[in-house]
């Protein structure tokens, strides 16, 4: 760990993290997550792994920021803030970090596919969760396809769903310049990243837990709302958005894994 470059990148994984902290991108241990993600990924990948990581984190934190007064019904709804705390950051993370510490275990292509699916899937759910909320038209639930208020779990619009396409195409795109990979892999890395942001959608509006407030009789992802503990009104009380958003996560890369595997 003496060698120069390491150094550097161990500084660099540092600095990252609390810059995130420092711009509330991050809550303190959203930091201390993101160090140990970082260094997992700079163990199997080196720089090529972290300036990926780099490009999810950078441009999801932009996106969380970009238009934010107009982002207010997010607050209303959504459990947590724009600032990721440790849960979060692993949720969106952890997979990556763990294909990156198996290929530098055994070197094989398969965690490569599995670690650049995974970041294509957080970064397609982003993106669609940050841009589509700025859409003009109220969003549909996917399955009824009845309106529903911004921000709900479950709903898609023609806004979303293009960002969430994009979302997954950057970072195929870079994956095939980062990695040196075929153009073939590029393709499924964005097929698959974006069917991780479909999966996180359909679980959205089917088994993830929703409240209801029993004061003013709004349904959101908060346990607490109106300072009172609201009724579950769908889904399971473990599965909220982080669960989720890891469960769509391990699904976009378990096909990546299937898809290497037989072709």
């Amino acid at each position: 760990m003496s060698n120069p470059i390491h150094i550097i990148g161990l500084l660099l994984i540092g600095l990252i993290s609390l810059a995130g902290w420092k711009i509330r991108s991050l809550t303190l241990s959203g930091a201390a997550a993101a160090c140990l993600i970082g260094l997992l990924i700079y163990l199997g990948y080196g720089f090529h792994g972290l300036f990926l990581l780099g490009a999810f984190f950078a441009s999801s934190s932009l996106l969380s920021k970009y238009k934010r007064n107009k982002k207010k019904v997010l607050d209303e709804m959504l459990e947590k803030g724009d600032r990721r705390d440790s849960v979060q950051v692993m949720a969106n993370g952890g997979i990556s970090s763990i294909a990156s510490f198996l290929f530098w275990l055994t070197g094989a292509d398969l965690w490569t596919a599995v670690f650049c699916t995974s970041i294509a899937a957080a970064n397609s759910d982003t993106w669609a969760s940050e841009i589509g909320t700025l859409s003009k038209k109220a969003p549909r639930m996917l399955l009824s396809l009845k309106k529903t208020v911004k921000g709900t779990s479950g709903a898609v619009s023609l806004l979303g769903t293009a960002a969430a396409a994009a979302g997954a195409g950057f970072i195929a795109v870079l994956s095939v310049f980062v990695f040196n990979l075929d153009w073939t892999w590029g393709l499924m890395i964005a097929l698959v990243g974006f069917g991780g942001n479909l999966a996180d959608t359909l679980l959205g509006g089917t088994v993830q837990v929703k409240y209801e407030c029993p004061v003013c009789g709004k349904v959101t992802e908060k346990k607490i709302h109106c300072s009172v503990k609201g009724r579950v009104v769908q889904g399971y009380s473990f599965l909220n958005n982080d669960a989720v958003n890891m469960i769509s996560i391990c699904i976009a890369a378990a096909l990546s894994a299937a898809v290497v595997f037989l072709f």
